[in-house]
This record gives C-alpha cells, structure tokens and sequence, in this order.
C-alpha cells in the first residue's frame, strides 16, 4: 500500500519545501495539493461535506506553484493535484503546466482532476455549470492530443483549436496518469470513460462507504470493456485507520492519503510520524 498526504497550503501552513521534504524523509510516496482560485462571497451551492466553507478554502495557493516548488527539493516524492478544477482552466494553457511540472520532476506528477461544485466560482470564470462536465471531458481529450501529437488540434462544441505546435511534452508516455476525483456513481463514469484512476470521494450527500462502491466500480469498469485491474484507486481524507486501511488494501486501492490541516510544522510533523507508523504497521 502506498501512502500520501493532502494540504491546502497556505501563506499560514508549514511551506510546501518543508512538507515535501519531510515526507520524502518518512517514505511517503505522493504529496497532493487540492485548488480554488477563489470563492465567490455568494452561495448558490452548499459545501459538499455540509456546513461552513473552511478557511482554507478561501486561502489556498496554486498548486502548480506549490507542487512545482516541493519538486525542487524532493527526488522520489511524487506530486499530485488533489484536485485540479479543469473546468476553470484553459486546456491549452494548462495543458503546457502539467507537461512543465511533469518535466521538472522528472516524470514525478499525477494529475488528479475534478469538475467542481461550487457554481459561483465556475461563473466567474465563464463556465456553465450544467454543462460543465461536458467542458472537463473535452479538455481532457484536447490535452492528450496536445501532449502526445508534433501537430494537435481538437474540435468539439467547447474546445476547438486547429493544428498548433506546443512543448514540452511529458516525460511519463504517454502522459501523467490522470484521476478523476469525486463521488460515486458519477465521477466513477467519468473515470472509465477517458481517465486512469479514480479518487473516490465521500460527501454528505454519499456517505456510504467506500468498500462497498470500489467493487461497483470495478464492475462498472468492466462493462465498459476496461481491464479493471488498469484503473488505479486513489483515496484521500482517510484516518489512520489501520483495519480500515487493511480493507483498502485486500480490494486493491493503490494509496490512501490524509487531509493534513493547514497548519505549520510544529503541529503537522507529529501527524506525519503517526502515518509514518502506520505505514510501518501496514507494510511491514
């Protein structure tokens, strides 16, 4: 079992350098960095795990500076959006920083995606929220082709662009695994229609366990003609649960991962040694 670790980092955190670093040091195998590039003051959409936004929320940084940053100073560590909001983001754009940061870590990044919840945040950016999952496929469909063709050009109802002439290209081929992140069933479809992986997500609404939906997804995989074995299983905001984890591990998920608070060293360094053991106890 693999195991990582999510922060929202923020200018009140432990720095992305010092986290990253500590991590390697412990064994960790992926740290992960989630995103907002803002939150509107409105709410026509509540919180997805109910109650008030956190803070947070409000002050996060972009994890493509942050990640950028923990990759200088790492060389095993892998880095990860946790999740990345591809419906607020210009594919042709965002597909030259997934394509940078894969090659400043030397083939180190995954890119975990999302298509969001948060109305408001979506219109500021000019997305529609009702066909913003429409948009995410199609900008996930544009960057392969942008990452793995000399000439790509992409023509859907959202994104459309004729032949162009962009580098770099990632290292890893023929390009970083991409996770969709969100709750079961939806993002699990999304997931086996033109993705790698899922990042399963419990909500207020689905809060039913994860065991139970990971062998649905499986199956659902299946019945799409998907080797259900190639699709990787990410699960973040996890306990140090250790039969829990121990059940992760007999269904196949590949890594489990805590939301670590945003908060700096002295209180986030501890957490990282009770993981650490955990790790030990799991792995042996």
């Amino acid at each position: 079992m693999k195991f990582g670790a999510s922060m929202f980092f923020t200018d009140y955190s432990i720095p992305a350098a010092q986290l990253a670093k500590e991590m390697e040091a412990r064994g960790f195998d992926t740290l992960w960095a989630p995103e907002h590039s803002h939150i509107p003051v409105s709410r026509k959409t509540p919180f997805i795990m109910g109650g008030d936004l956190p803070k947070r929320y409000y002050d996060v940084m972009d994890p493509f500076v942050t990640l950028s940053v923990a990759a200088a100073v790492t060389t095993k560590l892998r880095l990860g959006t946790g999740v990345c909001l591809i419906a607020q983001r210009d594919p042709i754009q965002l597909a030259k920083l997934v394509a940078s940061i894969d090659q400043v870590s030397n083939g180190r990044f995954l890119f975990g995606v999302g298509n969001g919840w948060n109305q408001d945040e979506m219109e500021n950016h000019g997305t529609v929220f009702e066909t913003r999952h429409k948009l995410a496929r199609e900008r996930i469909e544009a960057m392969k082709e942008i990452w793995t063709k000399s000439k790509a050009e992409y023509h859907g109802e959202f994104v459309n662009f004729d032949p162009m002439m962009t580098w770099p290209k990632p290292v890893q081929k023929p390009h970083p695994p991409i996770l969709v992140g969100g709750a079961f069933p939806y993002s699990a479809r999304r997931a086996v229609r033109y993705a790698d992986g899922w990042m399963p997500q419990v909500t207020s609404a689905k809060s039913a366990p994860l065991t139970e939906v990971i062998p649905q997804f499986r199956q659902m995989a299946a019945e799409a003609g998907r080797d259900p074995a190639s699709l990787r299983i990410v699960i973040g905001a996890q306990p140090p649960d250790i039969a829990l984890i121990e059940k992760y591990q007999a269904l196949g998920v590949e890594m489990v991962y805590p939301s670590l608070p945003s908060e700096p060293a002295d209180k986030i360094l501890p957490m990282l040694d009770q993981w650490a053991e955990v790790m030990q106890r799991v792995n042996g």
